[in-house]
């Protein structure tokens, strides 16, 4: 099944996309899915690359680099082709194993410290 549609029913009865729940979890906005989901099919990547195929700002490219490589999606690897100036980076998705084992423990850890709550901690909430 293409993760695109994969989909998880809520107790509450709303379907929630595995993008959707990316974005939950990981703060993940729809340029930075889109970021990640070409450099996992196209490979690795630099920022002028990514704004091309794209069609972003190199802006808006390095910002959502950033926060993948901060959440463990993306790798930066300075270009070894790169002379003078300001070094150039290149940019990849982790290996799809270790990104899939990445999100699962992490979605898991979640689980775990929601299953933990107490009927104490349920009262303690503010009262409207």
């Amino acid at each position: 099944m293409e993760v695109q549609k994969l989909k998880a029913r809520l107790p509450s009865g709303r379907e929630v996309g595995f993008v959707e729940a990316l974005s939950f979890c990981y703060d993940i906005s729809d340029t930075d899915f889109q970021i990640l989901k070409a450099l996992i099919n196209m490979g690795p990547k630099t920022e002028d690359d990514l704004a091309s195929v794209l069609k972003l700002s190199k802006a808006s490219i390095n910002r959502s680099v950033n926060k993948l490589i901060s959440i463990g999606f993306v790798e930066r690897v300075k270009d070894q082709g790169s002379k003078g100036g300001r070094p150039r980076y290149i940019y990849k998705a982790v290996d799809a194993e270790a990104l899939t084992d990445k999100i699962v423990k992490d979605f898991e850890y979640c689980a775990q410290l929601f299953s933990g709550l107490t009927p104490a901690e349920l009262k303690s909430f503010p009262k409207p």
